[in-house]
């Protein structure tokens, strides 16, 4: 009885800390499209797939589950400026808490406007908008609650009361970001973001209450950079905050060449995140053909390690971009 009153008093308090809070990924940067809206269309090539998914608190059966796909592409490339890219995208994402009783579905649409500053391209400026169709559905049929608990366990029955009607909640979101890149030559590239998502801060509330969602204030700062004939490094970093809550992630890692091609290289990447007084977040990734796929597993610090068994999270991500044979474009962030 003692360990599942540990166990209920830390689900509790995770629960807590998560309320009104996005899903995030330990790997922001492999998911361009709710990182920053300015992202959309800033890559070197024809098309980008992105998905990711992530296993918040495996010690706990699926606690938090999040899954996205995206994909954003550039257009009209022929009748624009020089280096200029106008980009559009397509995100969707799913999102459950306590297997399944909370699940929140999103699918929103982007667009990106990358502005050159010079004459080589190596400079720009990129202003994005992102809509999205937000539904947040309720299974209350799962749930549990506090008057329910006997010597028994869960037998009671509670007296919480719910609307059937406030049980699905959809809504329209808006979200904006601006982000500055810049490169010295075409073998680095640096880039700095801001974006704000829930511009609009739209109702939600499963008891037909004025709750609304809490606008996410993010920065984001990215890098890479030869340090060898072989070996090149990556780092990121992000700033969040959303509700009185902050995340703060920084990290890098190093890209080891592993064959001399130039257009899609084969690359092995090794690295480490840490997210502030949270987690310690090591990282492996494969790049080739295009594709890249990366693996990172949280390693809880924080004061809720006893009762997560230092498991935080078990990520996976994987982007593919689209080149033309022979394509040599300007450099664009990758991480």
């Amino acid at each position: 009885m003692k360990t599942k009153l540990h166990l209920l008093t830390f689900l509790l308090i995770i629960g807590f800390f998560a309320d009104a809070q996005d899903p995030h990924f330990s790997q922001f940067f492999a998911s361009p499209l709710t990182l920053n809206p300015a992202l959309t269309g800033k890559f070197d090539g024809t098309l980008r797939i992105a998905g990711n998914y992530r296993n918040q608190w495996p010690a706990f059966n699926n606690v938090f589950t999040t899954s996205t796909l995206s994909v954003d592409f550039p257009v009209l490339k022929n009748h624009l400026p020089d280096y200029d890219t106008w980009g559009w995208g397509i995100l969707a994402l799913t999102d459950k808490a306590g297997g399944g009783v909370l699940t929140n579905n999103y699918i929103g649409i982007s667009t990106a406007y990358h502005k050159s500053l010079d004459e080589d391209g190596f400079q720009q400026l990129g202003l994005g908008f992102q809509g999205t169709y937000g539904q947040k559905r309720l299974d209350v049929q799962n749930l549990k609650f506090a008057d329910q608990l006997t010597p028994f366990g869960f037998t009671g029955v509670t007296q919480e009361v719910f609307n059937n009607d406030n049980l699905n909640i959809n809504y329209l979101d808006v979200n904006a970001g601006l982000i500055y890149t810049s490169s010295t030559n075409e073998n680095n590239n640096f880039y700095v973001g801001a974006s704000m998502y829930h511009i609009n801060r739209p109702k939600e509330s499963f008891q037909g209450g004025g709750w609304n969602v809490s606008p996410r204030t993010t920065i984001s700062a990215v890098g890479y950079f030869p340090v060898s004939g072989m070996l090149t490094l990556h780092t990121s970093g992000i700033y969040q905050y959303q509700n009185k809550a902050t995340e703060t992630v920084i990290g890098g890692a190093l890209a080891a060449s592993v064959d001399d091609q130039n257009d899609n290289p084969t690359n092995v990447y090794a690295g480490l995140w840490y997210r502030l007084n949270d987690a310690v977040i090591p990282y492996l990734g494969l790049e080739f053909a295009g594709m890249r796929i990366g693996a990172t597993y949280d390693i809880n610090i924080s004061s809720l390690k006893a009762g997560s068994q230092s498991r935080g999270g078990m990520e996976i991500s994987l982007i593919y971009v689209k080149k033309p044979a022979g394509s040599k474009g300007i450099p664009c962030p990758k991480f």
